[in-house]
């Protein structure tokens, strides 16, 4: 009886849990369709008499939502890859590869996770003003491509492949790159896809480095755009809200897309812990 009680607690609890995050997501789509008179009415209404698809028509007029998203794309995109790229290297290099100076570097690498980034922001502007990256695409990339966390969660994995299929490959004159091209990465094709996801996602949300970098419409992304916007319609809620779900949907998508591939990266990692 009393597990029983307990599960029901526990749904209940999980419900309610789903619920304050849910809400928030449905009182933006459902203000979104709504008309002005209905987005301010006190009581709040919940859902319009009649959807207003025209809001998201009006919203793209005020906005280039388009150009914002081409931009969100470019730099969320192009960072990822990069973040990859040096992520699999290094995390390939401090395992496999014996050197001098390796533990010091590696523990700096370590080091930089106890940073918080916001002290990096001024230096890094500084960095990119002497080299004219100002409200450049690469200005707002290359300064967030390195993570110590993610190298060192790459190596985690990388030290789980056993030692000996290395020796195996190198006594077939299999390469290094080669060895991690075919061996390496395929085993460990999870984590990569959640480095990657996790990478994308923080990417498309950042907010303050691009606010500081870019300039004009055509170096910024969404989250910049939004800002924008809703000085341009800060008395319209509605348009706000469409404006709002525009630039959250894309995000959505994504995930629901990549799921699987978060939760069997988690649960794998979860597992080797």
């Amino acid at each position: 009886m009393q597990n029983k009680i307990a599960k029901i607690i526990k749904i209940i609890l999980l419900i309610f849990g789903a619920f304050l995050m849910v809400f928030p997501f449905v009182w933006m789509l459902a203000t979104s369709l709504k008309t002005l008179p209905e987005a301010t009415a006190i009581p709040p209404i919940m859902f319009p008499k009649e959807a207003q698809f025209s809001n998201y028509a009006e919203a793209m007029q005020v906005a280039p939502f388009g150009l914002y998203l081409r931009n969100s794309l470019i730099v969320s995109g192009v960072g990822t890859l990069l973040t990859l790229v040096l992520t699999v290297l290094s995390a390939y290099a401090f395992t496999i590869f014996e050197f001098y100076g390796k533990k010091i570097m590696f523990f700096l690498c370590l080091a930089t996770m106890m940073i918080p980034s916001e002290l990096l922001i001024i230096q890094n502007f500084i960095t990119i003003s002497r080299l004219q990256w100002v409200n450049t695409f690469q200005g707002m990339i290359v300064p967030t491509i390195a993570s110590g966390f993610y190298i060192y969660m790459m190596r985690e994995y990388f030290m789980q492949t056993p030692s000996v299929l290395y020796k195996a490959a190198k006594m077939d004159g299999c390469s290094d790159w080669r060895y991690l091209w075919k061996v390496m990465m395929p085993i460990n094709k999870n984590a990569i896809a959640t480095i990657g996801i996790l990478t994308f996602i923080s990417q498309w949300n950042s907010f303050i480095w691009p606010l500081m970098v870019s300039k004009d419409d055509n170096h910024r992304v969404m989250a910049i755009g939004l800002l924008h916007f809703q000085d341009a319609v800060s008395s319209k809620i509605n348009l706000q809200m469409a404006g709002a779900t525009v630039v959250i949907m894309p995000m959505v998508i994504f995930y629901l897309i990549f799921r699987k591939q978060i939760i069997e990266g988690v649960s794998r990692g979860g597992i080797k812990g």
